[in-house]
């Protein structure tokens, strides 16, 4: 019974995250709003996150406390001389990604992590769209940036969506990830997607201690590749 609310309670908040993001937007980052290339310090690395409302930090009060915020700090102390780039715009999609590339990749790229496609499928995107404009997004970084480390943050959708749907979106990201050879998170929202306590009012996007939680889960794949 407890499932069975669950998932009907995600469906509900799916339909409403789809109206936010149709309807609002996350302020954009620097790069993301101007598109202008972001300075970077002369020695460091770039790492540039490239996604929707989860990178952006949607509804938080401090946009320092979202993952990929954490993440900076976490290089900084770590003495690693990296910077990251928050390249996420709420609403995207892959499509929207696809279009949006070429100029955010005026910058230099060392690390590129895409974190797209949940807006995808919640709005029940065919799958092979998804895919096509994943890779499209990839091979415009492979051929600005041959030597550019990839990832790709990986996405699931509730049982709401149906299993054939589901399977099939959950199976895009293993895919490019075999077949591009690039480091895969199977699922950003590990251990966050679902819980009430984890999520702000919408019950999607991560809160503070959310976004803690995906900053280690993005962690464990990012430190092993810088």
């Amino acid at each position: 019974m407890n499932n069975l609310f669950l998932t009907a309670r995600l469906f509900v908040l799916i339909l409403i995250l789809a109206a936010c993001n149709g309807a609002k937007k996350t302020e954009p980052t620097e790069s993301a709003k101007s598109g202008k290339e972001v300075t970077v310090k002369k020695g460091k690395k770039t790492i540039l996150f490239f996604g929707n409302s989860l990178t952006a930090g949607y509804g938080l009060d401090d946009p320092s406390k979202s993952f990929a915020s954490l993440t900076q700090k976490r290089i900084d102390s770590l003495g690693l001389d990296y910077k990251v780039v928050n390249g996420g715009v709420s609403g995207e999609t892959t499509a929207g990604g696809n279009s949006r590339v070429d100029w955010i990749l005026k910058q230099p790229v060392d690390v590129f992590i895409l974190e797209l496609g949940g807006n995808d499928g919640l709005r029940g995107i065919p799958v092979s769209e998804t895919k096509k404009n994943l890779q499209s997004i990839l091979d415009k970084v492979k051929a600005k940036y041959p030597d550019a480390k990839l990832v790709l943050a990986g996405m699931q959708m509730p049982p709401s969506m149906g299993k054939k749907y589901t399977t099939e979106f959950r199976n895009v990201y293993t895919d490019i990830a075999a077949s591009n050879k690039l480091t895969l998170i199977p699922f950003l929202l590990q251990g966050v997607g679902g819980e009430a306590k984890l999520n702000q009012q919408d019950g999607i996007h991560p809160s503070v201690e959310g976004h803690k939680i995906v900053a280690e889960t993005v962690w464990k794949s990012l430190k092993d590749i810088l």
